[in-house]
């Protein structure tokens, strides 16, 4: 067995390439719970056994698959595929490829994510949402380790590790009928469960440095400092969003920060006025109308013209795709209904800013092309 690596363990993307969102560098989270879950991945890696991932949206289920693929010794890539985002018509061509003419606009053969994956890992993200056919299908190849494309007479053999995710208890998926039982124990060989992002504060402070580094970078900005009231504030949150909360909270005030210097006032969520405020000033999200949040951001537009800062248009718009492409995990479909914009304008806009230059496999939030 191919020994892992072992210096780049929950790392996230670098801060210093742009061309790599998410190539790795080494950030050891201090949390206590942290530090528990980077010796359970370095244990689970090294096997070849099928994992479950389970956690709150936003916890960071990506970043541990990809870990455990780093340190899996496995030459192959690593596919990062979506269930929630599979239309049930395309949902097996997708997963296992199809040959040409198996179907009506299939014009040549097309190789599956099984296939892409070979000699990798594939991670199955809102496996929950799988729906029940593909189960079947799915629990088969991982029984046999061979694919069979639609429309072929015979089978290929895979060799791919199987990483599955979910924020929903499968086990009551499994109580409903939704989920097979079989397919459940085949996928949970070995299981990891992330914590929420307010029962690990002291990952909270890292982190946040870790965003305000990578998105001070990619402004071409000075050194970002944190207030003291500021890492109070931060801490004292709750952070129903996790991780891809607290990013998009430190990409907004970077971008609205004075001085240098993030303070109280730059921490604004999409989904409240000021991070940490008093129950009676605090818009809950679900609460808040259109009003009070279009009021919040023409605010921040006021004082972002009043800085006279370089290329606003472009930090603008580009804050407002990543945030809805993130928002959406990736879905062109859903982003451009969430910005009332075609597909077509959307995705010019992705290429233009260089948001559809990701080393993760997004194929399946594409509308197939054969």
């Amino acid at each position: 067995m191919v020994e892992p690596q072992r210096a780049k363990i929950l790392s996230l993307p670098r801060a210093n390439e742009s061309k790599s969102p998410h190539g790795e560098r080494p950030l050891l989270l201090p949390d206590p719970s942290s530090q528990l879950l980077r010796r359970q991945i370095e244990q689970i890696a090294a096997s070849h056994a099928s994992v479950l991932i389970i956690g709150e949206t936003g916890t960071g289920k990506e970043i541990a698959a990809r870990q455990i693929h780093e340190f899996s010794g496995r030459s192959g890539p690593f596919v990062a595929v979506n269930c929630g985002a599979f239309s049930e018509g395309l949902a097996e061509a997708e997963l296992f490829g199809h040959e040409a003419g198996a179907f009506t606009g299939a014009q040549r053969a097309r190789e599956g994510w099984f296939e892409t994956a070979d000699g990798g890992t594939l991670l199955l993200d809102e496996i929950g949402d799988m729906p029940a056919a593909l189960q079947v299908k799915l629990l088969r190849v991982l029984q046999e380790r061979c694919v069979v494309r639609i429309g072929a007479r015979t089978s290929k053999a895979v060799d791919v590790r199987v990483v599955a995710a979910t924020n929903v208890a499968l086990e009551d998926a499994v109580a409903a009928g939704r989920f097979r039982r079989d397919l459940y124990y085949r996928l949970n060989v070995a299981s990891i469960r992330l914590l929420p992002l307010r029962e690990r504060p002291g990952d909270i402070v890292p982190l946040a440095r870790h965003f305000i580094d990578i998105y001070r970078q990619a402004r071409d900005t000075h050194r970002i400092e944190l207030t003291p009231a500021a890492v109070e504030r931060l801490q004292d949150h709750e952070w129903p969003g996790n991780i891809r909360e607290l990013e998009n909270v430190l990409h907004f005030a970077v971008i609205t920060c004075r001085d240098g210097v993030v303070d109280v006032g730059d921490l604004r969520p999409t989904h409240s006025q000021v991070l940490g405020a008093a129950s009676a000033d605090v818009v809950h999200r679900g609460e808040a109308t259109d009003h009070n949040e279009l009021t919040i951001l023409e605010e921040a537009l006021q004082r972002l013209v009043a800085s006279d800062r370089k290329a606003l248009f472009e930090s603008v718009t580009r804050m407002m795709l990543t945030t809805a492409f993130a928002y959406c995990q990736g879905n062109q479909v859903q982003t451009a209904k969430r910005l009332g914009i075609s597909r077509n304008v959307l995705r010019a806009q992705l290429k233009r800013h260089g948001l559809l230059q990701k080393p993760i496999v997004q194929r399946q939030n594409d509308v197939a092309r054969d």
